[in-house]
């Protein structure tokens, strides 16, 4: 959660480019990304990421079901992230060494999440859940949990989240937009990975 104040959030379309897409997020100084397991074309790139960039620390997003967290493990992602409460995505990622951020949107889920070890919790959908504020004030009770927040977020909102003690980082799908993978817009990418580096 250190390695990047803003975690990319990646959709990636059929035919995406994923070489040239690791090239512009590094040269832009970004060394992570989260890949979800929204497309067919997700786990493929998954591999073809960690194959290619051993310096880039690659995740797996949407996991919702043991299988598909065997299947990124296997893969040899960094990290997993959970949308929500999985327990078999947590009991694949324990087993395996394999750190999982998982989703929670609720205090309820976050005491449930803190209680079985969790460190740390995604946030999700941030914005449309109140935002700084219910951070704030989940923050106050849980102070040991460190939060994720995703949803909503972009270049002019981020920095009152990572303003937050408790925000070490954001997830944000604005650095990597699905039509910039379209249009194989990799300057535009670059520039994004740089605007995030220098928060």
């Amino acid at each position: 959660m250190r390695v990047s104040p803003v975690i990319p959030v990646v959709t990636i379309p059929d035919n995406t480019d994923v070489i040239a897409l690791g090239h512009a997020l590094l040269n832009g100084g970004v060394r992570i990304i989260e890949v979800t397991l929204r497309t067919q074309a997700a786990l493929a790139a998954i591999v073809e990421l960690v194959k290619t960039f051993p310096e880039m620390r690659v995740g797996a997003g949407t996991v919702w079901t043991d299988e598909q967290a065997r299947a990124v493990v296997d893969s040899g992602v960094a990290f997993v992230v959970s949308p929500g409460i999985s327990m078999p995505v947590h009991e694949v990622c324990t087993a395996a060494s394999v750190p999982l951020l998982p989703g929670a949107q609720t205090i309820s889920e976050m005491a449930h999440w803190h209680s079985v070890g969790q460190e740390a919790v995604k946030f999700f959908p941030a914005s449309a859940s109140g935002g700084v504020a219910a951070l704030k004030a989940y923050s106050s009770v849980l102070p040991a949990l460190e939060f994720c927040p995703t949803g909503g977020i972009n270049m002019s909102n981020v920095r009152e989240y990572l303003d937050l003690p408790s925000v070490p980082c954001v997830g944000g799908s604005w650095v990597v937009p699905e039509s910039a993978l379209r249009d194989a817009a990799w300057a535009s990418i670059e520039e994004s990975a740089k605007k995030v580096t220098e928060l």
